[in-house]
């Protein structure tokens, strides 16, 4: 079932050259019923979202900064969330910001049960990340974007040096996270393997190592072996994943 989410944007902290690509991600999990950019519209540098909210029906909502060094568009966004919470019209949020003010109020709607998503920039401190159910990066969405004007496949990767950016760290997480889901001859279906990693890092994306999907990525890692099997008639192939480390250990026995 698809999620009907309260999108919530701060005007104040994201580019508006982000939008189309944003909001694209974002239908990408559910139904965005509810959009909102928040923001003081009296300033000259937001003149230039009109336009955009126009096109993707994004409703502003006007926040004056009553107290200078006090931000009151958090202020805003944080009562409205709540109010549309309490409303039950949604069942999830897509939270827009690189500001870890964010990061109790991520907390609080995933305590009441909500799906909590989070877009930002890479700059965004990793609190706010943590405390999403999944967090994704406008760089990548932007370069995606680029790449999607040009021809692009799924295991075609995206910035080619984005490969060599999966360190020993990465590794690790993937390799425990299959050991974690595997069945007693160390084969994990890949479809868990990445909800797994999601909920042990909300930011993780194939994207970021330059990849379009997870399969591609773990083909790309010496350290694991992917299986491919029939599923039920009329379907697509499962895809299996486990270390290499426990497939010599298997053989071995």
């Amino acid at each position: 079932m698809d999620l009907n989410l309260a999108v919530l944007i701060d005007g104040d902290n994201i580019p508006s050259t982000y939008i189309k690509e944003m909001m694209e991600e974002i239908a990408k999990y559910g139904n965005p019923t509810i959009k909102r950019i928040y923001g003081d519209w009296t300033k000259p540098d937001l003149a230039k979202w009109k336009k955009i909210l126009l096109e993707n029906a994004i409703t502003p909502i006007q926040q004056y900064g009553y107290t200078r060094g006090k931000n009151a568009t958090d202020s805003a966004m944080i009562i409205d969330a709540m109010d549309i919470l309490y409303s039950e019209k949604v069942n999830g949020f897509c939270l827009v910001s690189s500001d870890s003010d964010f990061t109790r109020l991520a907390t609080r709607l995933r305590e009441a049960g909500m799906k909590v998503f989070g877009i930002g920039e890479k700059k965004t401190p990793n609190p706010f990340i943590v405390a999403c159910d999944k967090f994704i990066y406008l760089e990548i969405l932007k370069y995606e974007a680029e790449e999607n004007e040009s021809e692009s496949t799924d295991s075609k990767p995206l910035p080619k040096n984005n490969v060599d950016k999966i360190t020993p760290k990465d590794i690790k997480l993937i390799s425990h996270t299959i050991s974690d889901v595997a069945d007693d001859d160390g084969w994990a279906f890949l479809g868990d393997v990445g909800s797994l990693l999601q909920k042990k890092q909300p930011n993780f994306d194939s994207r970021n190592y330059g990849f379009q999907k997870l399969t591609p990525l773990i083909q790309s890692i010496k350290h694991f072996e992917i299986e491919q099997r029939e599923a039920a008639k009329g379907r697509s192939k499962l895809i299996y994943v486990r270390n290499k480390k426990q497939s010599r250990t298997s053989s071995k026995k």
